[in-house]
């Protein structure tokens, strides 16, 4: 894996490039999120195939990876936002033009099926991502303060972040005692499965491993996470943390686990630091994560936490 690269920070009235490199959204909410940016000062550029559609895909493959590396290329773009998730990142791997990424460092902000990209951005660019808000999800339909004052404190302030504090109060649910540090890293747990064995998949010996999920019965994050164990995986992380789960219940009345079995059977015998609860994910109350930088994990009853201690951006 490359040097880490931090971007320079967002600064009022930059220009921030929007991508879409994942499925299709209702126009109306792109437009809704670009109101909300415009109105904060920052000046917008939408890509050229935003609003392209391809089946479940917003566009076909060269038309969205080309979009992303015209953002990067373009020196007057200061920032680039995914305009949403849901399907088909994992296929523009090998289009992204990792060369350009690694020579215009900027800031790069999205989740769930964007993780796919986080991941090879940092794998073959050593590039600082933001698992955090996109355009026409959060920014859209009004995003929820706690969120959005710790998303734009993040990307504007080089600075660390220090702890995650749970924004309703209360306390982190313990899998296993114990401290660590390193790097984070992580996101959707479907894509960190899928692009195990890929040449994307970065290194994760002694990182800080944070997962999350939307919609997944526990049977299929069973799967999941055997993958990633047999796979030598989660025996090389330094410290695990689950953020939010979001509708991942059994489809049925049929006998099933809980997430706190799968938690006992798959991480608890790691015998790391793990802990469960991070307001991280498909929800709306959530932390933006910058995977790459350093942070350390205390899991120790009512003092755990997660904490940022290196700054995000440059």
């Amino acid at each position: 894996m490359p040097k880490l690269l931090k971007p320079p920070r967002l600064r009022p009235g930059d220009l921030i490039g929007l991508v879409a490199p994942a499925s299709p959204m209702k126009h109306d909410r792109l437009e809704h999120g670009i109101r909300y940016l415009e109105n904060l000062g920052f000046k917008i550029n939408p890509g050229k195939f935003v609003y392209h559609e391809h089946g479940y895909l917003a566009g076909r493959d060269r038309e969205r990876a080309d979009d992303i590396n015209k953002m990067f290329r373009d020196r007057r773009v200061k920032a680039i936002f995914c305009i949403r998730g849901g399907y088909g990142t994992p296929r523009l791997l090998p289009l992204l033009d990792y060369h350009a990424i690694r020579a215009n460092p900027k800031i790069f902000v999205g989740y769930s099926d964007i993780t796919a990209i986080q991941l090879a951005m940092l794998r073959h660019a050593g590039l600082i991502t933001f698992s955090g808000p996109m355009v026409a999800a959060e920014m859209a339909k009004g995003i929820d303060p706690f969120t959005e004052e710790n998303f734009w404190r993040i990307l504007m302030h080089p600075e660390p972040f220090g702890d995650l504090v749970r924004p309703a109060g209360g306390h982190y649910q313990i899998i296993t005692r114990g401290n660590a540090a390193g790097q984070l890293l992580g996101g959707c747990l479907s894509l960190l499965a899928c692009l195990v064995g890929s040449p994307y998949f970065p290194n994760v010996q002694g990182r800080i491993f944070c997962v999350e999920e939307i919609g997944e019965a526990p049977y299929r994050l069973d799967r999941m996470l055997a993958q990633l164990r047999e796979a030598g995986i989660l025996k090389n992380i330094g410290g695990f943390v689950l953020g939010q789960m979001t509708d991942c219940v059994p489809t049925d009345n049929e006998p099933s686990q809980t997430i706190e079995d799968l938690m006992r059977d798959f991480i608890k015998p790691l015998k790391i630091p793990a802990m469960a609860g991070l307001d991280y994910g498909h929800v709306n109350v959530k932390y933006t994560l910058p995977f790459g930088v350093q942070a350390e994990l205390i899991a120790r009853g009512t003092q755990s936490k997660l904490k940022i201690v290196e700054s995000a951006v440059s």
